[in-house]
């Protein structure tokens, strides 16, 4: 899978199997492979709010279908043996349609039958589109995983996720389970820092530029009254309103704003700093005003639901900075990263989605209502054949936890297995517990 900072497309191999309504998760291993930079540039191209062109969109779904099930490939011969019963791939998101607080429509391109026909593997795939067609917000679909896994934690969890955009999980015995964008968590960062190093730099490497920085506190107010963040869940957002364009609208309504004050109140007493205020910051103090917004609203989001503990994961933990100022905002709460409770941090969604598509092929719902939204829980996602279907299985029941770790694995051989499931996302199970590793 690719998320929202489309810099790479990820697939995690994992043994899934499920008994006595426990679903089993032995991680295998993890392949990274960086977009080809044309194939990355079209992509960038592509994304709202800027024009584009059917031919644009034919040649994105291919290409990016193509350089997917080479990753895929890579994947099933490095880290499950050469042999997966399961493929599942997210694709990339181009566009989450939301109306008036309620999402409309969502595209994923990526097509899965190069996927099917380069593995010879099943291939779940469209895995968002069901729940949006249910009225829910089609995202995020990992707060299905995340249930199932921290369910009998102590407190109040929030599972968050720092890809481009944040979302949050919170999970608390008796009561409904909530999960949610909470807003940018790299989008901004990683748009500033590619203006501000003219393309030489895709993010801030350790948190570097936020560390050099000193937080504008006019901006960060600024940038706090976005309404998204005062709308209640189940929401989401992605780079149709925090693109790299976004700043720019931001400085324009600042610049506007004390134009408009000068306009009516005559010049300025000290024209210098009324100046400035309506000027981006210097680079430096720009990052870490961006990674403190983000910051800022992810612990926002996460007191407002009273979490006690929160767990998190994606491409923002590798971010000193930002962990560092999360926490400070979050006194009292216990900050860790998935890699302390067995998944690691840069594979937790990917193999989220390798148990979400394993779950379709059982023909077991795989959402979550009180999460997305939906007006119910749906077996998600489109299968696209390959050369041999996974392993026949008797009725499945929806599962109630998730439990992670080789050790885990249950010694019945009536267990519901899926081989190596590849997300792109590969899952591995055997029909058998003595064949599983």
């Amino acid at each position: 899978m690719s998320g929202t900072s489309h810099d790479s497309i990820d697939a995690a191999a994992a043994r899934v199997t499920m008994a006595d309504a426990t679903v089993h998760l032995e991680p295998l291993g993890t392949v990274e492979v960086a977009y080809p930079p044309a194939l990355r540039a079209d992509l960038v191209a592509a994304l709202p709010p800027s024009p584009t062109t059917v031919e644009a969109l034919c040649r994105l779904d291919t290409q990016i279908g193509q350089a997917f099930a080479e990753v895929a490939a890579r994947a099933v011969d490095e880290l499950c043996g050469g042999s997966a019963d399961l493929v599942v791939s997210h694709g990339q998101t181009l566009f989450h349609w939301v109306e008036g607080g309620a999402v409309a429509g969502t595209l994923q391109v990526g097509q899965p039958a190069w996927v099917a026909e380069r593995t010879g593997t099943t291939v779940v795939s469209d895995l968002r589109a069901r729940d949006v067609a249910a009225g829910g917000q089609g995202a995020p679909l990992v707060s299905a995983f995340d249930v199932l896994w921290l369910h009998d934690r102590p407190g109040v969890t929030a599972a968050l996720n720092l890809g481009g955009i944040a979302n949050v999980t919170v999970v608390a015995a008796g009561r409904d389970p909530v999960a949610f964008d909470t807003g940018p968590a790299n989008a901004l960062v990683d748009a500033a820092v590619v203006r501000l190093t003219g393309g030489a730099e895709a993010f801030d490497r350790d948190g570097a530029l936020a560390a050099a920085g000193t937080v504008d506190e006019d901006l960060l107010e600024r940038l706090l009254d976005e309404p998204y963040y005062a709308r209640p869940a189940p929401k989401t957002t992605g780079k149709e309103l925090f693109h790299p364009g976004y700043l720019d609208e931001i400085f324009a309504a600042a610049a506007a704003t004390t134009a408009a004050v000068h306009g009516a109140g005559g010049a300025a007493a000290d024209g210098a700093s009324a100046s400035s205020a309506a000027q981006p910051s210097p680079g430096a103090d720009l990052v870490a005003t961006l990674t403190e917004l983000t910051a800022r609203t992810v612990a926002d989001a996460v007191l407002a639901h009273g979490a006690t503990s929160v767990v998190a994961s994606g491409g923002g933990t590798r971010n000193p900075v930002l962990m560092a100022r999360l926490a400070a905002h979050l006194p009292g709460v216990e900050v860790l990263t998935s890699d302390d409770l067995g998944i690691p941090s840069q594979a937790k969604e990917a193999l989220a989605f390798a148990v979400l598509g394993f779950l379709t092929v059982h023909g077991v719902p795989a959402s979550v209502a009180s999460c997305t939204g939906a007006r119910g829980a749906r077996v998600l996602g489109s299968i696209t054949p390959g050369d041999v279907w996974p392993p026949a299985q008797a009725a499945v029941a929806p599962p109630a936890r998730l439990v992670v770790g080789a050790s885990a694995q249950p010694a019945v051989p009536d267990t519901a297995a899926s081989p190596a499931a590849v997300s792109t996302s590969v899952s591995v199970p055997s029909t058998l517990a003595e064949d599983q590793r």
